[in-house]
């Protein structure tokens, strides 16, 4: 017999694992806890204020444990950017996401979230910039060509505006519709609704009219109100024979 059938056989269970142990080494893909986050959110911090000769990162916070989250300048987000994408200690090549978030009780009630990823490093961040109605935001089109689609989903649903963007219009709405449906100060009915005319015979857009018809509610339930049935002539009709021949007392009438 072979040294190989001689082997003896692991044994194996599904009531315990020791995967813990055997994975308990950090290794490249693993998941950085907080601290290590905190830690590479000041080194961004740092690289940025190096290269821009100022304070550029404002803020520098952990969410949940696990997502790095940046405070930035809105007037420096393109440099910052690209210092982000370049610099091999973070390597953000791609923008995953760029969308916006609405305060209104704030003086500057929206926020643009940008939303990077690092394939080499396994590594993700979240920046934010804050800015109001009138203020554009400068555009990342020179830093990620990608950032057109998610730039004007922004100004579509928020009304954000992005500056030197060149193709800056709906994405999501129809042609002519009027506000941004994700402001929270935006009506739930909308402006503006959409019908079909059928005598010009083309799609119309008209001022929102809800109209409430005139309704009598008798507030009966379905057995209380309904007295008699379908097919139930027959049943009163052998209730009735059945009356005048047993009679009122119920005994046999002479």
């Amino acid at each position: 017999m072979c040294r190989a059938a001689r082997r003896r056989r692991k044994r194996w269970s599904t009531g315990s694992c020791n995967c813990r142990r055997r994975f308990a080494g950090r290794g490249p893909f693993s998941v950085a806890d907080a601290q290590e986050l905190q830690a590479l959110g000041a080194a961004i911090a740092e690289a940025a204020d190096a290269l821009v000769g100022g304070a550029v990162v404002e803020e520098v916070f952990v969410e949940r444990g696990a997502e790095l989250v940046l405070r930035a300048r809105r007037d420096q987000i393109v440099p910052f950017m690209e210092m982000l994408r370049d610099d091999p200690r973070f390597a953000f090549e791609q923008v995953m996401d760029i969308c916006g978030m609405d305060w209104p009780e704030r003086a500057e009630r929206f926020e643009v979230v940008y939303n990077l990823l690092s394939l080499a490093l396994n590594q993700r961040v979240r920046i934010l910039v804050s800015t109001d109605e009138a203020t554009p935001v400068p555009s990342l089109i020179n830093v990620w060509p990608a950032a057109t689609w998610y730039e004007r989903e922004a100004w579509d649903m928020y009304g954000i505006v992005f500056a030197g963007q060149p193709d800056l219009r709906r994405l999501l709405t129809d042609y002519g519709f009027e506000g941004h449906p994700l402001r929270k100060d935006f009506p739930l009915t909308g402006h503006v609704q959409v019908r079909y005319d059928e005598t010009r015979k083309q799609v119309v857009n008209e001022p929102v009219v809800l109209t409430q018809d005139f309704r009598s509610f008798d507030f009966l339930s379905p057995w209380e109100g309904m007295t008699t049935l379908p097919g139930d002539e027959k049943v009163h009709q052998v209730r009735a024979e059945r009356g005048q021949i047993e009679g009122p007392q119920g005994g046999n009438t002479p």
